[in-house]
Formats: C-alpha cells, sequence, structure tokens
C-alpha cells in the first residue's frame, strides 16, 4: 500500500511531533505498509540510507514501537498504530510531567531567594520613548503614591495626561523645572531650576537631565541623559535598589520644599 507523498510528509511531520525523528517515521511508516521487513527491505521502501536503517530500528526497539524475529535475515515488525501513539503521547505526557516538576522547583528556589533578598533584578531600560512607556505602566499600577523627580523633557503630552489621571485616585508628588498645564488637587507640584554649579563642574549639570520614579515603595527607576544623547534607565523592584533612591529622593524632596 502506498501514500502520495503529500500524505508521507504530513504523517511523517505528525509523528515527529510525538517524538520521533524523520528516520524513526519514515520507517514505522514504511513497516505499517507490510506484515514484516528485513533491513534492507525497510531501507529499499523508506529512503533511509542503508547505513541508518539498524541504528533507527534499535531506537524504535527501545521506544518498544517495533518487534523483531530471531530468524536469519532478522525481520522487523510494526507495533499497532493504536498502540504506537498511546506509547508516544504516555512519554510525552511522562517528559512533561517531569519537565513541570523541575520547572516549578527552580520557580520555587527563585522566589525564596527574592524573598531572602537574593537574586535581585535590575532592568536597563534604552531611549526616551521606551522610558515613557515604562512610566505609563507604572504610573498605571500605582496603589497609593507616586513620587518622581524629573526634566520636563521627559513627559510628552500624553504621560503628562496619564500622571494627571493617576492623581485622581493615588497621591502624587514631582519635582521639575517646568509643568504646562493642568495641576490636580492630589498632585503636589514643585517647580524648582537645575542648581548652579561652580564652572568647573558644569558638564556635570547635563547628566542631571534624568530623574528618579517612586512607586509605592515597592518599584524605583532611575533615568540618566544628558541634552545631546537619548535617556537611558535602570528599573528594579529589588528592595535595596529602592531603599537606597528612596533615602535620594528624600533629600532632594527636603530641598524642594525648603526653598
Amino acid at each position: 500500500m502506498n501514500l502520495p507523498p503529500e500524505n508521507v510528509t504530513r504523517l511523517t511531520g505528525w509523528l515527529k511531533s510525538l517524538g520521533l525523528t524523520k528516520y524513526e517515521a519514515l520507517v514505522y511508516i514504511a513497516l505499517m505498509r507490510v506484515t514484516s521487513a528485513t533491513a534492507s527491505e525497510i531501507h529499499e521502501s523508506s529512503g533511509v540510507p542503508r547505513a541508518s536503517v539498524y541504528p533507527v530500528l534499535d531506537q524504535l526497539l527501545v521506544k518498544d514501537l517495533v518487534t523483531v524475529s530471531q530468524s536469519a535475515p532478522k525481520r522487523f515488525a510494526a507495533i499497532p498504530p493504536e498502540d504506537a501513539i498511546k506509547k508516544l503521547t504516555a512519554r510525552i505526557e511522562t517528559d512533561a510531567r517531569l519537565a513541570l516538576e523541575s520547572l516549578n522547583s527552580m520557580h520555587q528556589q527563585r522566589i525564596a531567594l527574592e524573598q531572602e533578598g537574593g537574586g535581585e533584578l535590575i532592568w536597563n531600560i534604552y531611549g526616551t520613548n521606551n522610558i515613557r512607556k515604562k512610566l505609563a505602566e507604572l504610573f498605571a499600577s500605582a496603589k497609593t503614591d507616586i513620587r518622581i523627580i524629573a526634566q520636563s523633557k521627559i513627559f510628552s503630552e500624553e504621560l503628562r495626561a496619564d500622571l494627571a489621571k493617576s492623581a485622581d485616585r493615588v497621591t502624587v508628588e514631582l519635582v521639575t523645572p517646568q509643568w504646562d498645564g493642568f495641576v490636580p488637587p492630589n498632585m503636589h507640584l514643585y517647580v524648582k531650576a537645575r542648581p548652579c554649579l561652580p564652572g568647573d563642574l558644569e558638564r556635570v549639570k547635563e547628566m542631571m537631565a534624568g530623574g528618579i520614579c517612586i512607586i509605592d515603595n515597592r518599584q524605583a527607576m532611575v533615568i540618566v541623559g544628558s541634552e545631546e544623547e537619548d535617556a537611558v534607565a535602570l528599573y528594579s523592584e529589588s528592595d535595596g535598589f529602592v531603599r537606597f533612591f528612596t533615602r535620594y529622593y528624600s533629600l532632594i524632596i527636603e530641598w524642594a520644599k525648603r526653598e
């Protein structure tokens, strides 16, 4: 019984998705056409290279998908399709269960490390547009408060609207050299120019075109940029990272409120 080539191709693909190699699938399909066959006959009917037939048959024997007679020459036969598919799917289910157990173990270990303060991650965010997108996500996720120090160029019109919208449900504290537009009641706005620096430190001012954003005392973003280069940000939820920049923020906000 010969199948059209396109049917063999499809069937081979299905068997490969169940864990067989291409040659294993071709040999099994060839054996399904006959009661039994020798290795030489399998080579001729399957198209599998002669040197590969015996290694493939060995693998199919290990997978319990073929049987072999003790005649000379040896003859091989495929087990019934229903039995073969059951064996293959059982193998997949076993592999999936073992993989799930291993992944769950890794996941639990990671959670334990995070709870102990280890394995803390810091993400790099490149480009002003990507930073704005992340800030918009942070504003939307805030539960209690948003505290932010940022240069005015960080705020697009859309980001200003997002921050104003967030101020309807959480407390917003903002230090910036310039703010255009409506100031919501829950937004504590401090418009402060960048400090004047001695002449020999003037270049440092160019590195201050960034900012800090603290969300609910559990997320922090630090933005670094200049007038000439696009901004870069560091984002983390690690306790140490958030605590460090919260202390820095506190110094700035004290200055902003005092002046």
